[in-house]
């Protein structure tokens, strides 16, 4: 799960990390999809020799996405719907077999993340140290803090995605590398967040029992962190320069994956490897002192995870269908957690 940008909302004060008949036998397979609005479609061989991608990329009409995981332990199913992003904006996401599922399951689990408690009077009091969060230390520049091989691949890409903007050379090189991140997606037509939109209509048009399995952890001093997070340095040279890299390299790359996921080819998705940015990210935030230094945050990456397996396992053993979403990247990660529940003794079957 990728949580590093959320350390951005303590300044927005909004402090939240980082959506019937019971049968178990499999659903039956998604019938086609009407080809309303239908564009013409990018949809890239990774056997053969490919023509340059062009600037934006359009998926033909309504998409699936790929099918669901399977994790069953006796005859009570846990159904996973592997999420993915970023996707085109003009995309229509459909899928019959996860509507299918909704309406046969009793139970939906909720994502992992985590949960910042702050009460609102602590949030008032914040105010006025969270001017300034995303500056670096001692008036540093983002010259002064990466290696000049890697500064100079910046401004390459500074110039592409963001034209003159000399505040954000003042900025941490996380938050940079976030900002500069996004507005290459924007540029390409690849967004975040809209899948999760129409997952979440559905789910509630179910009406199915809906199970929040986040970690809560409180913060007594949220004043204190914010004052201590702006003196202490960050080891995030990595994050820096593997968003550099995955902006260099890997654009083509995400419009291959978007179109293999809405295709449902999983096959294509796992042979494209990329610069692990999101991991750089995590590491750069939760290892430093100011996190360390607080036992609620400690090991929260772990948390999160036990969290969510904690809820899997108690909704496997009460319900006979239960539906739930994981990134894709959670659910191909060797150490996620159809890893884990298979480590456990629970039979996980991936899609074909």
């Amino acid at each position: 799960m990728s949580l590093w940008p959320r350390l951005v909302v303590v300044a927005s004060l909004s402090l939240s990390v980082a959506p019937a008949r019971s049968q178990t036998g499999a659903p039956p397979p998604p019938s086609a999809a009407p080809a309303a609005n239908v564009v013409p479609a990018v949809v890239a061989d990774p056997g053969a020799e490919q023509a340059p991608v062009p600037d934006i990329i359009l998926v033909t009409g309504q998409r699936p996405g790929p099918g669901l995981w399977k994790v069953s332990q006796g005859d009570h199913v846990l159904w996973v719907f592997g999420t993915y992003g970023p996707l085109p904006k003009n995309m229509e996401w459909r899928s019959q077999q996860v509507e299918t599922i909704l309406a046969q399951s009793q139970e939906y689990l909720k994502p992992p993340g985590m949960h910042a408690e702050v009460g609102f009077f602590k949030q008032v009091a914040m105010l006025p140290f969270a001017i300034g969060v995303k500056k670096n230390p001692d008036g540093a520049t983002l010259k002064d803090l990466v290696p000049a091989p890697v500064y100079a691949r910046w401004l390459v890409l500074k110039s592409k995605y963001l034209g003159e903007d000399d505040g954000i050379e003042r900025e941490r090189p996380i938050f940079a590398a976030a900002t500069l991140y996004d507005q290459a997606l924007r540029q390409a037509d690849l967004y975040d967040g809209e899948l999760s939109k129409s997952l979440g209509k559905l789910i509630k048009q179910s009406g199915i029992k809906q199970t929040d399995t986040q970690v809560q952890v409180a913060i007594d001093d949220p004043v204190t962190m914010l004052r201590e997070f702006k003196k202490t340095p960050l080891e995030d040279a990595a994050c820096f320069a593997n968003t550099l890299a995955r902006l260099e390299d890997d654009i083509d790359a995400m419009r291959v994956r978007a179109n293999a996921w809405a295709k449902g080819d999983l096959a294509v998705i796992e042979k494209l490897s990329y610069a692990d940015r999101r991991g750089a990210c995590n590491t750069a935030v939760f290892s430093s002192a100011v996190m360390q230094s607080r036992p609620g945050m400690r090991s929260i990456e772990a948390r999160i995870q036990e969290s969510w397996l904690a809820a899997a396992e108690k909704a496997l053993a009460a319900n006979a269908s239960t539906f739930a979403t994981l990134s894709l990247n959670d659910l191909l990660d060797p150490k996620g957690a159809m890893a884990a529940l298979q480590a456990r003794g629970f039979v996980v079957e991936k899609p074909q």
